[in-house]
């Protein structure tokens, strides 16, 4: 097993490292790279516009680092796809990327489509529901990727910067991470408990990875990112930024619960493909939960099927659009 301690010295990183903005340009240019930025959305007419305005302002205009920000929406009913034209973004509805692949509906299925909408040879992910939203939300996660060739795959974490605290504190992910994710990977993939917040919805990653692996379209997509990614490349493939603070929506327990469900069946599905499991029953797709209504308890099923997409260079039109077989 990899030394886990010596990654995290050399593969962990703190968004301030990296706050010399027109030596990462410098580099960017020299090595002929170009940056896309997905902001996958839906109904996030409150945020998406600082985002935007943002994004665009600074590592646009300002300082040239992104060469594209595109938003893939997955059916807004507000008006996100309004507020983000109008400040700039490209705006893009999943189920009009690749039409003949049909359209399902989840953040995953975004993120598979704007591999072949964007055209960036690495494309950054943000979350659009981030009020305390800054520059180092990209150049943070870019910069490894930059900066290391043996870098492919840059997650973020946040809260507080661990490498600069003066005290020792607790740092991990949320509360899916800590009571699911965790876990499981220190039973199965011991390695990846490195990786401080798995489930975090930033990340920037090369084109000649996502283009590789599958997609689950809902909760599974980040878990099996970093399985996926991992079994292929090793640790040493990925590195992570602390971007100090994250400020976004609270979720609510049964939503954790149905994202938990998604992930467990997504994370089961690759230790089958791997081996590490044998003789798996038919498992059910329903999640039961409960509610009390006037003193009567009611059983509530959701079924929750946690479909994936194919890796991105088994598509035809990809490979036509990317000149894929002459890689």
């Amino acid at each position: 097993m990899h030394n886990i301690t010596t990654w995290l010295e050399s593969n962990t990183f703190h968004h301030s490292q990296f706050w010399d903005l027109l030596r990462l340009i410098r580099r960017k240019e020299a090595l002929g790279l170009t940056i896309s930025l997905c902001i996958p959305t839906l109904n996030e007419e409150k945020t998406i516009g600082k985002e935007v305005v943002l994004f665009k302002s600074e590592l646009q205009d300002r300082y040239p680092l992104l060469d594209e920000i595109a938003v893939i929406d997955s059916g807004s009913t507000d008006r996100t796809l309004e507020v983000a034209s109008a400040f700039g973004a490209d705006v893009y509805s999943s189920a009009d990327i690749l039409p003949e692949q049909g359209f399902k509906r989840g953040k995953g299925e975004n993120l598979w489509k704007a591999i072949y909408q964007l055209t960036g040879d690495i494309i950054v992910y943000v979350d659009a529901d981030i009020s305390n939203i800054h520059p180092r939300f990209v150049y943070g996660l870019v910069a490894p990727l930059i900066y290391r060739p043996e870098v492919q795959y840059v997650k973020s974490f946040y809260d507080r910067p661990l490498a600069l605290s003066k005290e020792i504190r607790s740092s991990g992910g949320g509360r899916v991470t800590e009571i699911l994710v965790r876990p499981l990977f220190s039973l199965f993939f011991p390695e990846l408990t490195a990786i401080i917040q798995p489930l975090s919805g930033e990340y920037a990653v090369r084109r000649q990875i996502l283009e590789k692996i599958p997609f689950p379209i809902g909760y599974g997509v980040e878990t099996s990112h970093l399985i996926d990614v991992y079994t292929q490349y090793g640790l040493e493939a990925f590195a992570q930024t602390d971007l100090d603070r994250r400020v976004h929506r609270h979720q609510e327990i049964r939503d954790l619960g149905k994202m938990a469900f998604g992930i467990l069946q997504t994370f089961i599905k690759r230790l089958n493909a791997n081996g590490m499991v044998v003789d798996l029953p038919q498992l059910t797709m329903n999640l039961r939960q409960f509610q009390v209504r006037e003193s009567h308890y009611e059983q509530i099923i959701h079924e929750i099927v946690e479909e994936e997409r194919p890796a991105m260079q088994e598509i035809e039109e990809y490979q036509e659009k990317f000149f894929h077989l002459q890689h």
